[in-house]
């Protein structure tokens, strides 16, 4: 018997990353020596002193029962503690804040809290998918604002025509941004919060990559902002910060009236985070400064090790200063991001993410991770150096970064 999808469904573009594992799945399966710069997922392990607050916890029986769908006070507590520490905003633990089993899923139950068929989310283009795809589910009509170079990938949002701000409810920012790798600075942010008191809009700032910045940026917060809480929320995960992507845990700050309706949302359709996890996020936060400094040397490191071999290998790339993603322009004498893509799988054994994955914007660049030791970065490029050498000479030139 053949079951038909729902039509919200069916309006969905294939999950990025699924079709990209589907890939390097069929290569590893044929024995190949796969390179992985694909998925954004740290390498190196999660702190030894949140393991042991996670095995302590799991030990307490009391943590084996269904959490409180707004997360421990204590959590909450020590996410505002952190915020205010990290960026001297101050949060009402109790109104402000709200934990989440990873930013990933605040972001996509935010719009089932608030979107109306017909109602439309304003969505960076390039951006991380589940934006889009969140606004398909919950019923809404996402609409691209397009991040071009020129603009150091910064979205023109006077550009939007007023008949689409009309029908607008959601502004979706991302800075430091997946997958452009683009920065933005507290002026902007300034600009973003007057925008969206001016057009009625609720702004949601993901700031996932808040913390892995480099060459002396700090990214700020939204939240800085004189009256941001009136119209914008903030998400922070601890995934990228803490090396914990498998251990889901995040959380949103903010406008009060908008958390309420994403905690309603959640409240429906999950039972919080498990207790132990939440109790290990309370270590991470507490991690002295020198952990998130050795990550970003880490980093930074590889960064440099493998954008300056890219470029010995006649492939000039930019140098990003925060996330750890490398967002390039193809090399000349490629057809689509699609195309350098599977050229890199298929010559060069590596897996990487066409930028039209994100967005249509997107077509033309290619994402590279750093999620690899810095050997195989360097072992990635020199194979990237190779494969270049057999295409024709015309086919050989760099694109300027």
């Amino acid at each position: 018997m053949a079951f038909e999808f729902a039509k919200r469904l069916q309006q969905l573009p294939p999950y990025l990353f699924v079709e990209i594992d589907r890939a390097k799945r069929q290569a590893l399966d044929a024995g190949r020596d796969i390179i992985d710069l694909g998925v954004g997922d740290p390498d190196t392990p999660t702190p030894q002193p949140i393991i042991e607050a996670l095995y302590e916890a799991a030990q307490d029986s009391s943590t084996h029962h269904y959490a409180l769908d707004a997360g421990m006070p204590q959590l909450r507590e020590a996410i505002a503690a952190w915020f205010e520490r990290r960026f001297g905003v101050r949060l009402d633990p109790a109104k402000e804040i709200l934990p989440l089993i990873g930013s990933k899923e605040g972001i996509a139950h935010l719009p089932f809290a608030f979107l109306n068929p017909g109602d439309v989310s304003l969505v960076p283009d390039p951006c991380y998918p589940p934006y889009r795809n969140a606004t398909i589910l919950a019923g809404g009509e996402p609409w691209p604002i397009p991040l071009d170079a020129a603009r150091q990938f910064l979205p023109d949002l006077h550009g939007i025509p007023g008949e689409i701000l009309k029908r607008s409810k959601l502004l979706f920012l991302n800075y430091p941004n997946n997958p452009t790798a683009a920065t933005a600075d507290l002026p902007f942010f300034e600009r973003a919060v007057a925008f969206a008191r001016t057009h009625r809009l609720m702004l949601c700032q993901d700031a996932a990559y808040s913390e892995m910045t480099y060459d002396g940026y700090r990214a700020p917060s939204i939240l800085q902002v004189p009256g941001a809480k009136d119209v914008a929320i903030e998400f922070h995960s601890l995934s990228k910060t803490f090396n914990m992507t498998g251990w889901r845990i995040g959380w949103a700050c903010g406008n009060a009236e908008i958390l309420a309706g994403l905690a309603k949302v959640k409240s429906n359709v999950d039972s919080g985070i498990f207790v132990a996890v939440q109790r290990a996020g309370i270590a991470a936060l507490s991690l002295p400064a020198e952990h998130l400094e050795r990550m970003r040397q880490l980093y930074v490191g590889r960064r440099d090790r493998f954008v300056d071999r890219l470029a010995v290998a006649g492939w000039q790339v930019p140098r990003p200063r925060a996330t750890f993603y490398i967002w390039s322009p193809l090399p000349s004498g490629f057809a689509s991001s699609a195309a350098c893509c599977r050229w890199l799988l298929d010559e060069a054994d590596i897996v990487a993410t066409p930028g039209n994955g994100f967005g249509v914007a997107g077509e033309g660049y290619v994402r590279m991770t750093l999620t690899v030791s810095a050997e195989r970065l360097e072992a990635a490029a020199d194979r990237i150096a190779k494969a270049l050498a057999k295409r024709p000479r015309a086919s050989r030139s760099s694109v300027p970064s």
